[in-house]
């Protein structure tokens, strides 16, 4: 008897609060209604970060856009450019090993001793954009030359 009580309880509540929160005025009683509209916050926003429209222009000099060719390496980007930029390799040194002089299956063959290298890492791992800050991947090779 008492948990129907509690049950008959909560259910009136809830029914009340829900009649009372569809009893406000609307969107007037919650919004301000004498305020700026959202055009005129905009073109105020804007209009102060609107810089003179030659600024730009004339902060180049006197080169004009029709020089001619002009070697623009380190200012252009290219797709390798962008990809190395996003996602460096993370480091994977190259361990190498020394295999000792030894002799080799059921005759006894002697093999020479000889070094190999192979990766720490069996995968290429790649940081994610933004996760390793100041390092800029492995070292590239650049097909304009030595600059």
């Amino acid at each position: 008897m008492q948990a129907q009580r509690t049950i008959i309880t909560v259910v009136a509540i809830s029914i009340s609060l829900g009649l009372a929160g569809c009893a406000t005025d609307g969107k007037n009683a919650m919004l301000p209604q004498d305020g700026p509209t959202m055009k005129e916050v905009y073109d105020v926003h804007f209009g102060r970060s609107r810089l003179p429209e030659n600024t730009a222009r004339d902060a180049m000099g006197s080169r004009k856009i029709d020089d001619g060719p002009a070697d623009l390496y380190g200012y252009t980007r290219d797709m390798s450019d962008e990809i190395d930029a996003l996602f460096p390799r993370l480091p994977n040194p190259t361990l190498v090993l020394y295999v000792f002089p030894h002799l080799t299956g059921p005759a006894g063959n002697p093999v020479p001793g000889y070094a190999t290298s192979f990766p720490m890492y069996e995968t290429v791992e790649y940081a994610l954009p933004g996760e390793v800050s100041g390092y800029r991947g492995l070292a590239k090779r650049s097909i304009h030359g030595d600059r």
